[in-house]
This record gives C-alpha cells, structure tokens and sequence, in this order.
C-alpha cells in the first residue's frame, strides 16, 4: 500500500495542469512551465482542483511507480507556484564565489579558478564572497547543481574547510596526536 500514491493533490490558485495523451503532464504557473511524460500504466486525474494517481493492479514495481509518479507532480506543482531554493556556504581563508553574466566563478584554493555555465531557467546568485544561493523551478535541477558546486571541494572532516549546504553539520575528527606514550 503506497501511502504518498494514494495521497490527493490540491493544485493551487493560479497553476493549470494539462494532461495530455500518453500521460504527459505540463504544469503552467506564476513562475513557468514544467513538462513530464509519465509512466502511461498509471490513471492521472484532475477534478475541480484535486490530482489523484491511481494504479491498475498490485504489482510491486506498479506500487512503485504509483509513490514515485504523485511525488514528481506534487514537485512539478510546487516549483511553478513557489520555486526551489539551496544555499551553499564557502568555509575556507580566500575561498570566494563570484557570478558575472552567464558564469559562476568559484575561488576554492586550486591553482586555477573552477568556472559553472549556468543553464537556462536557473537563477544563481551570491549575496556575499562566501554563499552562493541556486534557485529554480525544477526540484531536480536545483538539487543537481547545488551537488555539482559542493562536489568542487567537499568539506574535509579535520578543519571543516569546504563548501557545504548552509545549515549542514560536519562531523570533525580529532587529528593526530603526536608525542604521547
């Protein structure tokens, strides 16, 4: 029994969802347009504002897709009504993140600058030299590039030197001790 499947939707003011044969859902809102094709064995539905997902049978990859496929739309809808933020902090002497047109530049200690192309429908922005802050409507997307960005230096457990998601604790170690007997 899938408990996030059987759970309704309310799409909110101001968002339209379409479906459309084959079950592709395009999702418009404040915000933009999302569009996704789904897994046709599944029953989409929209009355007078509430989504529901339905599954034919009780196979276990059908359950499955029955949680999964609701989670995406409840994404899809949140994203063009509110959007998705991550914020990432820098934490480091000289670490420095700096967005100029269409580039993210990232100072992290290599010898050389670590240069990001922003796509298109993502919105990165740094408030100061040292947090930089990924905005957009698709969950996925933001989530991958705030990964991407923290993957450049992760934070190392002995200093805790890195950039990290703001709010992220690191476990720090303890260190060598030298000299004791």
């Amino acid at each position: 029994m899938s408990r996030i499947g059987n759970k309704a939707i309310t799409v909110p003011a101001g968002v339209e969802v379409t479906i459309n044969p084959g079950n592709e859902v395009t999702v418009k809102g404040p915000k933009g347009t999302l569009s996704r094709q789904f897994n046709p064995g599944l029953g989409i539905e929209i009355n007078e504002g509430i989504l529901t997902v339905s599954r034919p049978n009780e196979q276990k990859h059908t359950k499955q897709l029955h949680g999964t496929t609701r989670a995406l739309l409840f994404n899809m809808i949140e994203g063009v009504s509110n959007g998705y933020t991550r914020a990432l902090e820098l934490v480091g002497i000289g670490y420095r993140a700096n967005v100029a047109g269409s580039k993210l530049t990232i100072n992290i200690g290599y010898s050389h600058p670590v240069v990001f192309e922003i796509e298109q429908g993502l919105t990165i922005e740094c408030k100061t030299p040292t947090e930089i802050v990924v905005s957009g409507i698709d969950k996925q997307r933001v989530g991958e590039w705030a990964a991407n960005i923290r993957a450049v230096r992760k934070p190392e457990p002995y200093k805790g030197k890195g950039i990290r998601y703001k709010g992220e604790v690191v476990r720090r170690k303890e260190g060598k001790t030298a000299g004791k007997k």
